[in-house]
């Protein structure tokens, strides 16, 4: 397959494994204007094709899939999205203006590939109402360990006006299963109105590292290690896409213990009760 035009020249966000430091995941975002077509290969990566708003067709020799995506926003509902494995040359052509994640995680050489193409739709996707008071959010659970992938997972969350999400803090940064796995992350922030801003606290208990972030409409955060909690300023909604990737793809991870305490009460908070919403 001819796979066109260069992907970069297309980009408003970029994120390799290389410039992150780390040995799994890479993020991008794609901004097409209608008509646009562009081409590219996930090479040793599995990909997840995460249409943030608009629509798009997505041709490849592993399955093609027209008329996909049909939020005018991420804070539009659920979205569509497009998994394809390793070796896979694509082509991707905006029938709208449109938003387009590519998120990605390495496939080592050798290892089984796990699964073939496949397309997840707005209707496949379910919705956990998770946490309580100001830390109550909306989790989009688009590719996880409950669908087939070699390392990937991709996770949407809605946070409202005030709130804080990823909260309690936790972390995820031990290869000590089944206590802890370890995963790098991504968090790809949206915000509305687009003017807002949030704060995301990257800490650790060990080695004194406390970093506070300011988030803004299109921030892209990485978090190779610590705890990191989110909250978004009162009269602004936060949207963020978090991908995650490690050796064992299983999302096991460490509350601060400090703040563990707060979840007690909450009914939902990490269980499997979940609701499916058509948007």
């Amino acid at each position: 397959m001819n796979v066109g035009r260069n992907p970069k020249s297309a980009e408003v966000v970029a994120l390799s494994r290389e410039s992150a430091g780390w040995q799994y995941v890479s993020f991008s975002v794609w901004d097409l204007k209608a008509g646009q077509t562009i081409g590219d290969t996930t090479g040793a990566e599995e990909v997840g094709l995460v249409v943030l708003s608009g629509t798009v067709a997505i041709d490849s020799p592993a399955g093609s899939w027209q008329s996909v995506g049909r939020r005018g926003s991420v804070f539009d509902g659920n979205p569509y999205v497009v998994y394809l494995p390793p070796s896979t040359d694509f082509v991707v052509t905006a029938v709208t203006d449109t938003q387009v994640a590519r998120a990605a995680a390495l496939v080592a050489d050798g290892e089984v590939v796990t699964s073939d193409a496949y397309l997840i739709t707005p209707d496949d996707i379910l919705v956990e109402q998770r946490g309580e008071g100001n830390a109550r959010r909306s989790i989009r659970h688009l590719l996880e360990a409950d669908r087939p992938a070699n390392h990937l997972f991709l996770v949407e969350c809605v946070t409202p006006s005030g709130n804080w999400s990823s909260y309690p803090p936790h972390k995820h940064d031990m290869d000590d299963y089944p206590r802890e796995t370890y995963l790098e992350e991504t968090y790809y922030h949206r915000i509305q109105p687009d003017q807002g801003f949030g704060f995301q606290r990257i800490y650790t208990r060990d080695d004194g590292r406390d970093d506070g972030i300011v988030i803004k409409d299109g921030s892209l955060v990485a978090v190779a290690a610590g705890y990191h909690p989110v909250v978004v300023a009162p009269g602004y909604e936060l949207y963020y896409l978090n991908v995650m990737a490690g050796p064992i793809r299983e999302w096991r991870f460490t509350d601060d213990p400090d703040h563990a305490w707060v979840k007690a009460n909450w009914d939902a908070y990490g269980t499997e009760v979940k609701r499916k919403v058509v948007p």
